[in-house]
């Protein structure tokens, strides 16, 4: 049991790290902009056919990364300019429909382009293979390397925001917009900036994960709502949030999903717990921000409204 524990403890740190590369940007847009980009779940998506076809173009799994990430960026640019800058000042509703026209869009492109059925991306030799944790068991190499990713890029962000002048400008930003734009800093850069970041790290995540998971249309809408819960459990606009509030939703959803039924079969019938099991799992993530909301109603690294 205790390395069934573990294990999914690991998986689930594994889960919170993709959640978080996909969160920062999302909650920076968030902080900085006050915008609400339900698009943004597509560039996850996007970022995993692009690697998908640049693995197989290059048949390497490394030249297929590089190319990706920059093809991911340069969409998150495209679309930026073309339209997201025309959103800035328009209300909410107006972004969210925006946005979300955006979303069905880039979906039915990317279902013309690649078609519907699942892509596989090959994993890379040097992380196959897996590694021993503790007595019998076993961790994939490749999984320990997108922790280790993960966990490199966080630190890269917080030295981005927290040591450099584009930084302060963006913490600077998230605070008090219009003082920012008074002193002479040109916003529009700031703004493409950010959903160039943005975009990266979504597409980062969705390239990490396509030799783990299968590639298809539908990966960037689930990925979409528990990127909100984090940002909501974490804090708009806080990038430390972000990382606290994907690791726990990543952690809370994998554990729960695996102990939820063998801990309800202590008080519980066990083809009862099983159903009640399969009904209470992906309600935990919810369960876990309202009692953080409850606690502190702006999020754990939120700043007070």
């Amino acid at each position: 049991m205790a390395n069934l524990f573990l294990l999914q403890l690991l998986n689930g740190a594994q889960f919170g790290i993709l959640l978080f590369l996909v969160a920062a940007g999302l909650t920076l847009v968030f902080g900085i902009m006050d915008f609400i980009n339900l698009a943004h779940g597509v560039l996850y998506m996007l970022g995993a056919y692009l690697m998908a076809m640049f693995a197989l173009a290059t048949g390497s799994f490394w030249l297929g990364l590089l190319l990706a990430l920059g093809a991911t960026l340069a969409v998150g640019l495209v679309l930026e300019w073309a339209v997201f800058r025309r959103l800035y000042d328009r209300p909410h509703l107006d972004q969210v429909l925006a946005t979300f026209a955006l979303l069905l869009i880039l979906s039915e492109g990317v279902k013309i382009l690649w078609g519907s059925a699942p892509l596989n991306v090959a994993m890379p030799e040097l992380l196959s293979g897996s590694v021993p944790l503790a007595g019998p068991l076993r961790y994939p190499v490749y999984r320990i390397a997108i922790i280790a990713a993960g966990l490199a890029t966080a630190l890269g962000l917080w030295w981005l925001i927290t040591r450099t002048r584009a930084g302060m400008l963006l913490r600077a930003g998230a605070s008090n917009r219009p003082m920012v734009a008074a002193l002479g800093v040109d916003i529009s850069r700031l703004f493409m900036l950010v959903f160039a970041l943005g975009a990266m790290l979504a597409g980062f995540a969705g390239a990490l994960v396509s030799p783990v998971l299968s590639v298809d249309p539908g990966m960037g809408d689930q990925i979409l709502i528990l990127t909100f819960v984090v940002i909501v459990i974490g804090g708009v606009g806080s990038v430390k949030g972000a990382f606290a509030g994907a690791l726990l939703v990543g952690i809370v959803d994998t554990v729960g999903r695996i102990f939820g039924p063998i801990w309800l079969k202590l008080v519980m019938d066990p083809a009862a717990a099983a159903q009640a099991g399969r009904v209470l799992a992906p309600m935990l993530i919810y369960l876990l921000m309202a009692a953080v909301l409850s606690w502190r109603p702006n999020g754990l690294f939120g700043r007070p409204s």
